[in-house]
């Protein structure tokens, strides 16, 4: 496999478009595969370049990004999409979730976030612009009435430790943070994720968010 990470842009706008491209290609380790202006020619371009990476917008016409996302995923599940959008719209972010998508960033997003939220799905995890991820800890808090088990039992087999890690994961704090919070090392934070999400059957990190809430683990 290529070191360099091969993306596809997908927006209806030419500025927003041809700016993404002129950024991205200005990044160490990306190769912009192609461009693409409706959703429709994204998953043909998918097909054809094989991205490692789709940058998508959300509103466009003809197929807009949550439907073409779905397309996407369900043809070529290797495919990672990042979802990339100037509304904070929860209705489309959890229709894009839904669909697939593993990464969400506004469009005022800069170079090394962009950066970042690429290498995060290439590597398996989720990546979450924060102003996002408050919106949708505050659409599962509003949502969903947490699910508790016996008093004082935690669900899944979970360690105390794990479940001050999950708190922290909802509260939107990064695995640095979180070891600086805990006092123990970033090895040791990973090790506590890969535990909690093995026993809680958790994908990414937004599925740990909703977990969280659902029971009653997300601190205060």
């Amino acid at each position: 496999m290529s070191d360099e990470t091969r993306i596809l842009v997908v927006d209806d706008q030419t500025v927003v478009r041809e700016g993404l491209v002129l950024l991205l290609e200005l990044l160490p380790g990306i190769e912009v595969a192609g461009s693409a202006g409706d959703g429709e020619q994204a998953v043909a371009m998918v097909g054809e370049l094989r991205p490692d990476v789709v940058l998508m917008d959300l509103r466009m016409p003809r197929v807009d990004g949550v439907e073409a996302t779905r397309r996407i995923k369900q043809a070529h599940p290797d495919v990672e999409v990042v979802v990339l959008t100037t509304y904070a719209d929860d209705e489309s972010i959890f229709a894009a979730l839904r669909a697939g998508a593993r990464g969400y960033l506004t469009k005022d997003a800069g170079a090394d976030e962009i950066a970042r939220a690429v290498a995060a799905v290439r590597g398996g995890a989720a990546q979450l612009d924060p102003a996002i991820q408050r919106r949708l800890v505050e659409a599962v808090a509003a949502d969903q009435r947490p699910v508790r088990t016996a008093r004082g039992e935690l669900p899944d087999g979970l360690t105390r430790r794990e479940a001050e890690v999950l708190a922290l994961i909802a509260q939107g704090r990064s695995n640095t943070e979180i070891a600086g919070d805990l006092f123990i090392s970033e090895a040791t934070v990973k090790t506590h994720i890969n535990n909690l999400f093995a026993k809680a059957g958790l994908r990414d990190r937004a599925q740990a968010v909703t977990y969280a809430f659902r029971h009653g683990l997300a601190g205060s």
